[in-house]
């Protein structure tokens, strides 16, 4: 990867946490609440990318189980469940790189939740152009997909990054005031047989348009060189750099217990207890 150079870095209040390690999906979504609300409290920015122990399917925090997965075909198939704190639509997470911004920095960030999201995927469409590839940002969402049931990447959302049609980036955000959690889903390997086993499916005419880095590339990628680019991106965009987030042992405890009582709980999952904070 090219080293880039550039002046003027600012240190600020930036944390990095990047994991190769691949967790499983309930930990990866109590590490991401648990950093929004640290990013709440302190008034701080923390950027996280992360990996899948096994595939998984994500659920906005409002979808209904039964209209958009099929639970027993993710069981036979050894796919777990879990509902995310954001909202959005079906995505199936595995071989991808998983990125969440979390802050309460509204004075570099915006107070909207149009303009965060904007400067995000900025900042990822810089990482992608590291790579060599040519992304813009979807100018509009369609009516089709927005009142569906379909999974995430059937079509791109307004401000999503597409390459050639193609959205190669979904993400969701949440926000308390003026802090928010973003977080998203880039494959590096496309899965559209397993995501057409497991959910509502997508039209015949969208499923060429399922994508990801390795297809937009021409060549393989691994985790660890996809970060690179993109935390360079946001190092360059953003013109900020990044102390290394360390979890000490109180973190994990306060994470272990969060996972606990939402994200491992069935009854989260299937929208059976209502939303929790620990």
């Amino acid at each position: 990867m090219p080293a880039l150079f550039f002046t003027g870095i600012n240190m600020s209040d930036w944390f990095l946490l990047s994991e190769s390690e691949p967790l499983p999906g309930s930990w990866n979504m109590a590490v991401d609440e648990y950093l929004f609300e640290q990013a709440r409290q302190k008034q701080v920015t923390y950027v996280r990318f992360y990996t899948w122990l096994r595939p998984t399917a994500s659920l906005g925090c409002s979808q209904e189980v039964s209209r958009v997965v099929a639970l027993d075909e993710c069981q036979r198939r050894g796919v777990d469940v879990v509902r995310r704190m954001t909202g959005g639509k079906l995505v199936l997470h595995h071989l991808e790189v998983t990125y969440s911004v979390s802050s309460g920095e509204s004075d570099i960030f915006t107070s909207t939740l149009e303009g965060s999201y904007r400067l995000i995927s900025s900042a990822l469409i810089k990482g992608l152009e590291l790579m060599g590839l040519e992304p813009v940002l979807a100018s509009s969402t369609s009516r089709l997909y927005a009142r569906s049931d379909l999974p995430c990447f059937a079509y791109p959302a307004r401000n999503e990054i597409e390459i050639k049609g193609k959205k190669i980036i979904g993400s969701a955000q949440k926000r308390s005031g003026n802090c928010f959690i973003q977080h998203g889903s880039i494959p590096l390997v496309s899965e559209l047989e397993l995501l057409l086993a497991i959910s509502t499916g997508l039209p015949p005419a969208r499923r060429d348009y399922l994508t990801s880095i390795t297809d937009e590339l021409g060549r393989n990628i691994s985790y660890e060189e996809a970060v690179g680019y993109f935390i360079e991106g946001f190092r360059f965009y953003f013109k900020r750099d990044f102390e290394p987030l360390i979890l000490t042992t109180a973190d994990l405890d306060r994470i272990k217990v969060l996972e606990s009582a939402k994200y491992a709980n069935p009854d989260w999952t299937l929208r059976k207890l209502a939303p929790v904070s620990i």
